[in-house]
């Protein structure tokens, strides 16, 4: 019975102090827990300057890829055509804490149209310009819609 008296007060003399214990777990969090962001792009940024010279009616198709190089899509409309010149910008930022991991992505687009009639003259002109409104911000963070 002394024995098993020895080995108890043993154990028990190992044990870690509670503050002690406390003390280990805030480290252990603290040490676990990260924060971490990532850019990435699609194709080249879009100015407006290179688009902005070609005059309907004049400017043909040649002439727009030659000025802005190869489109991302070609389209097909019936005898008349399309090109398709895309950027996109993202930003990703993120938070873990032990296993669990909150993300927030935020990714926007230029995209430009030119349109063509059957002779491959322009015809128009399209363009939606919001790549550069790409914003890091945590999950639980609002983002603005400009």
């Amino acid at each position: 019975m002394r024995k098993v008296q020895v080995v108890a007060q043993s154990a028990r003399s190992c044990c870690i102090p509670r503050s002690m214990r406390c003390v280990l777990l805030s480290l252990l969090a603290v040490g676990l827990s990260s924060c971490f962001v990532a850019r990435d792009s699609v194709n080249a940024p879009i100015e407006v300057r290179r688009y902005e010279q070609f005059v309907p009616g004049t400017t043909t198709a040649a002439e727009v890829v030659a000025a802005m190089g190869a489109p991302t899509d070609v389209v097909q409309l019936g005898r008349r055509s399309a090109l398709r010149y895309d950027h996109a910008d993202g930003k990703t930022a993120g938070f873990t804490l032990f296993v669990v991991t909150f993300v927030n992505r935020d990714t926007r687009s230029d995209r430009v149209w030119f349109f063509f009639d059957e002779e491959n003259k322009l015809t128009h002109v399209g363009a939606t310009l919001d790549a550069q409104g790409t914003e890091w911000a945590m999950p639980w963070q609002e983002r603005t819609n400009d």
